[in-house]
């Protein structure tokens, strides 16, 4: 079993000035993401208004398959135009760690 994990840091809109609007840009990230099957949530600077760090996690047989799923998430932001895709931190765990 591998656990491929990744936490994706995005600098958020001008326009997201408090946590309410900041959550009207991570919500559908989140939902978008969900429907890879990956558990995710948002993980870092939950406390500013202009940031977001979201991490996904994703379980498989096979090291490739989890690499896969966690690229598919990576596209996935990088392709949202309202949000800017600052840094991924990736990690893969097998089962001996």
């Amino acid at each position: 079993m591998y656990t491929a994990t990744a936490i994706f840091d995005l600098l958020l809109p001008g326009d997201a000035r408090s946590l309410k609007a900041k959550r009207g840009y991570v919500r559908p990230i989140i939902a978008a993401l969900r429907r890879l099957d990956v558990a995710v949530a948002e993980v870092d600077a939950l406390d500013l208004h202009g940031r977001a760090g979201i991490g996904v996690a994703a379980v498989a047989a096979e090291p490739a398959h989890a690499r896969e799923v966690v690229d598919a998430c990576e596209r996935l932001v990088a392709a949202r135009p309202e949000v800017e895709l600052l840094s991924v931190r990736r990690r893969l765990h097998g089962a001996e760690d």
